[in-house]
């Protein structure tokens, strides 16, 4: 099974689900949102603000795939950029942190690593442009109440994938990364991604290739 992580392009949008294609609740704020959805024409407003995105500051999503199936996605970029972001009770993101904005595994490829996976994948794209930290805003009620449409990931993914809680909130609480943190994971989670990226064959992995190395899932 091959496993591949790519940055977000204009090319590689259109693999994202559909209605999250379609989704510009992160991209503009609450009424240009609206606004949009009426007109009919939100997918134009994405490609637009991921397009500009691009051009000012650069890479602001992955995406994975297995088997050549597009399985889950992540967007992330300065707050900034992000008119959502000072729309929550936990606003706002931290100086010196980009905002995940959100994550998604297509459910019949969750469970498989591939959430942490992703947010390696960010943190290492970060890293590289000297951002200190990752933040979110989780749903600490994901599927019991309609509000943001899926668009928030549970908290508790963040949680599961080395967040730590900085403003609590009883339904949006704001959560953090510290990229030296995610960067640390070293051996354990880089030989899991090895397992995910396909890179070993599966005879390989019946061999002790690091015998000191635990199994991780996310």
């Amino acid at each position: 099974m091959s496993r591949r992580l790519v940055n977000l392009t204009l090319d590689t949008l259109e693999d994202l689900p559909r209605p999250c294609r379609l989704c510009v609740y992160w991209e503009l704020d609450p009424v240009a949102a609206e606004r949009a959805c009426q007109a009919g024409d939100p997918g134009l407003e994405k490609e637009a603000w991921v397009s500009q995105t691009l051009l000012e500051w650069g890479s602001c999503g992955k995406l994975v795939y297995v088997d050549g199936m597009p399985a889950g996605y992540v967007m992330f970029a300065p707050p900034a950029y992000v008119p959502r972001s000072m729309a929550f009770p936990t606003s706002p993101v931290s100086a010196d942190a980009a905002l995940l904005m959100t994550a998604h595994v297509v459910p019949p490829f969750a469970g498989g690593g591939l959430g942490r996976m992703l947010v390696q994948g960010v943190a290492r794209d970060l890293t590289k442009r000297g951002i200190k930290a990752i933040e979110a805003f989780g749903d600490a009620k994901f599927g019991e109440l309609a509000e943001g449409g899926g668009c928030l990931a549970p908290a508790d993914y963040f949680l599961s994938v080395g967040f730590k809680t900085v403003r609590p909130h009883p339904r949006f609480p704001r959560l953090r990364l510290e990229l030296r943190t995610a960067m640390s994971w070293k051996s354990d989670v880089e030989y899991a991604l090895e397992k995910l990226l396909g890179s070993m064959s599966p005879e390989s992995l019946l061999r002790p290739v690091r015998p000191a190395t635990r199994s991780t899932s996310s």
